[in-house]
């Protein structure tokens, strides 16, 4: 599985040429390959995706409070969006893995992957500059960026139903299913939410389960007074 005759293609995938392909190499080295890895270019890319993804959405979302925007960004640099855009590159085929990581299939992991992306960006930085480094990062990530929403930073309701009574020390909330009504293709599910520290219960319609206990516990934190935009 050695990477060197295929460098060219994944450098053509990436949209970035390096100026000293051993980099690109050095960023590809998993540590169960050997003592020179990508370790230490993982840690540099790192830090520049987060930074790029920050100032991207400080721009762009102008309204948003910091509490959104640091939710934002940890959708955007965790691990599995960080696999997913290594998987779009094919990146596992490229990997320069130690044999028990060949075995086990380390190529398909995701922590694997998403470090081996952290290590490419590292690595970009370093054969170019910032700016080019931010472009490719920008460009990577465009598809996602794009779908990013200031509403899917709220907490849902039940979350948010939940630290507001732990908060104050009070029981969690009980959440029951009522009744079931229609077929099994197109049921409505009614749950009760009931507090029973505060004498208090909610209910909540929807399609399944989970719909329903969200709008009882909407209802809940209305009932509360609580904010629930």
């Amino acid at each position: 599985m050695s990477p060197q005759p295929d460098l060219d293609q994944l450098q053509q995938r990436l949209g970035y040429h390096f100026n000293v392909p051993e980099r690109l190499l050095l960023a590809l080295t998993h540590r169960s390959y050997g003592n020179q890895n990508n370790e230490r270019l993982e840690f540099l890319g790192d830090s520049i995706v987060n930074m790029v993804i920050a100032d991207y959405l400080y721009k762009h979302f102008e309204k948003a409070r910091e509490g959104q925007l640091s939710r934002l960004r940890a959708r955007m640099v965790k691990g599995v969006t960080l696999a997913e855009i290594g998987r779009e590159f094919e990146l596992g085929k490229y990997l320069r893995l130690g044999s028990g990581e060949l075995k086990s299939g380390g190529f398909r992991r995701d922590s694997i992957l998403a470090d081996a992306v952290e290590s490419v960006i590292g690595a970009i930085y370093l054969d170019s500059d910032l700016d080019t480094c931010r472009e490719q990062i920008l460009r990577w990530f465009d598809a996602r960026l794009k779908k990013l929403d200031l509403q899917d930073t709220q907490k849902d309701p039940k979350t948010r139903l939940q630290e507001y009574l732990q908060s104050r020390q009070f029981p969690l909330p009980l959440y029951d299913v009522i009744s079931v009504d229609g077929e099994a293709h197109a049921q409505t599910f009614h749950v009760s939410c009931a507090l029973p520290s505060l004498d208090r219960k909610t209910s909540g319609i929807g399609s399944s389960r989970r719909i329903a206990e969200q709008q009882a516990a909407r209802n809940a934190l209305k009932e509360l007074g609580v904010e629930t935009e």
